[in-house]
């Protein structure tokens, strides 16, 4: 799996961040794991076409001391279908900003 990685991040920091993702992420059945829904038109042509699908998400798991951002599209409705996939260059510059203004609004040291 191709992801973005953050780590040596304090506890406390962890704590920030989970609570942010809290109230902006939609939580998984996994504590630790969310999801961020792509917005609409940074879908690639197969991933628009599957509005049956949606939301298409990507993935973002805390750990201990870390945060973990997945490069891989996903829906929650079909594993098995053909629009997910990694991310378009769109869509990565997106949770790349995603990541750092998260950083920033929450004045997390890294």
């Amino acid at each position: 799996m191709r992801y973005y990685l953050i780590d040596e991040i304090s506890r406390a920091d962890i704590d920030k961040i989970n609570d942010f993702l809290n109230h902006s992420a939609m939580r998984s059945e996994l504590e630790k794991l969310f999801w961020i829904k792509i917005p609409r038109d940074l879908l690639s042509e197969v991933q628009y076409q599957h509005v049956q699908c949606g939301p298409h998400v990507f993935a973002v798991e805390l750990g201990n001391d870390w945060i973990k951002i997945e490069f891989f599209i996903r829906n929650l409705m079909d594993l098995q279908c053909t629009c997910q996939d990694y991310c378009t260059s769109q869509q990565k510059d997106f949770l790349m900003n995603f990541a750092q203004k998260m950083i920033e609004d929450l004045g997390i040291k890294t």
